[in-house]
């Protein structure tokens, strides 16, 4: 048995990952400690009684705990982990490119975990000496886990779309801070990639760079990659805008829950429904009430996002782009349906055809829950952790 720190009361959506691990970690015998960001002095002395030397570890998320907070720094600036000698798992859910100033000083225990193959390739490629491993996508939370979830024919929205929109021109300022062909060069980029939404940004990055200084070095390569987090961006919340705006624009009224979403010009604005931003749980709450649940991924190509395991554990059918790691693990128009973001006009006739096969979309949904529930649960993730913190302390 384990005592096992987390985190919450800063990002919302990473506290209740942490709360979903808590609650499995408890279920194994580990002893949990959640420290909330939000009363961190109080919680330090809670800490500090709860702490055993040897036997206390960190799971974190996105480098809480180690991204220069006064509260865990010594006058030294050297990290309470360091001095207290407590290993760190660190669960990175955004591409490493947004973090290179954190990974370059990281806890001496320190483990970074990636939930995208992809991201673990970068990380063995630039950060070189840091440990890392295993894969972990995110997973899925089913809020109702003792009753049978609502069947389709019974819930309030036939589509819902779970997450916040920023217009893409939001990012022209990064775009066009420098001149014309820098402008055409990140535009580029950006066309490259929804051209072909398969390919990573930092693929693609590479390849224009090198087309414009073959002589480029690694090191410069690797500088210039944290340099482009707007380009990630801009395809992600344009794909997601994409995505919404054509079922609108073709008569289906999706409701939306999150900020942003008044920004977004289409032809019929009057089919997305606005239910303004809610909290994790206020999120599947809806998609307890959904039939159909659109998921456009953030880039992640060889992962998975929460939003597609949190809609088949909660009885909607999941209407999502895929990647490598989806295309291994769902199976089209069985427990799910995948569409391309690259012929985002084929997304109506897909809804359309869903929403009028009432017995075939429910077998869908049906399978699709029981594909979530056997394998991708937060306590499945737990279970993988748990292994690695076990194996880490007997000094595997």
């Amino acid at each position: 048995m384990k005592k096992i720190m987390l985190f919450e009361g800063d990002i919302e959506t990473q506290g209740y990952f942490s709360i979903q691990l808590a609650e499995a970690f408890e279920k194994m015998g580990h002893q949990i400690f959640i420290f909330d960001l939000s009363k961190a002095w109080d919680s330090t002395e809670k800490f500090f009684r709860f702490f055993e030397k040897g036997n206390t570890v960190l799971v974190n998320f996105n480098f809480h705990g180690m991204s220069g907070e006064e509260i865990f720094l010594d006058e030294n600036d050297r990290m309470m982990w360091d001095a207290l000698q407590i290993p760190s798992y660190n669960i990175v859910v955004d591409h490493p490119m947004y973090y290179h100033h954190f990974l370059e000083k990281v806890p001496k225990a320190y483990h970074q975990i990636s939930i995208d193959r992809n991201h673990e390739k970068y990380m063995q490629r630039f950060f070189p000496t840091i440990q890392r491993g295993p894969f972990l996508p995110l997973a899925g939370t089913q809020l109702y886990p003792n009753k049978p979830y609502t069947p389709a024919k019974y819930r309030r929205y036939d589509v819902t779309m779970v997450g916040n929109y920023t217009p893409p021109e939001h990012f022209d300022k990064y775009i066009t801070r420098i001149d014309e062909e820098y402008t055409a060069f990140y535009h580029g980029m950006i066309d490259d990639l929804l051209a072909h939404p398969m390919r990573t940004v930092e693929d693609v990055a590479e390849e224009h760079i090198r087309q414009e200084i073959p002589e480029v070095t690694e090191d410069e390569i690797k500088k210039v990659m944290s340099k482009l987090t707007f380009i990630d961006l801009y395809v992600r919340f344009m794909t997601r805008g994409e995505a919404v705006a054509a079922l609108a624009d073709a008569g289906i009224k999706v409701h939306v829950f999150g900020s942003g979403w008044e920004k977004l010009a289409c032809k019929k604005p009057e089919n997305i429904i606005d239910g303004s931003s809610l909290d994790s749980a206020g999120c599947l709450k809806k998609l307890c009430q959904s039939k159909i649940s659109l998921n456009v991924m953030p880039w992640f190509r060889d992962g998975a996002h929460d939003r597609v395991f949190n809609s088949m554990l909660n009885g909607a059918l999941c209407l999502t782009d895929s990647s490598v790691y989806l295309d291994e693990t769902l199976r089209d128009g069985i427990d799910c349906k995948l569409y391309s973001t690259a012929d985002i006009g084929a997304l109506p006739d897909m809804v359309y055809e869903l929403l009028a096969n009432e017995d075939k979309l429910q077998d869908m949904i049906d399978r699709g829950y029981e594909t979530a529930k056997e394998a991708h649960t937060w306590e499945h993730r737990a279970r993988i952790l748990h292994d690695l913190i076990e194996g880490d302390l007997k000094g595997k």
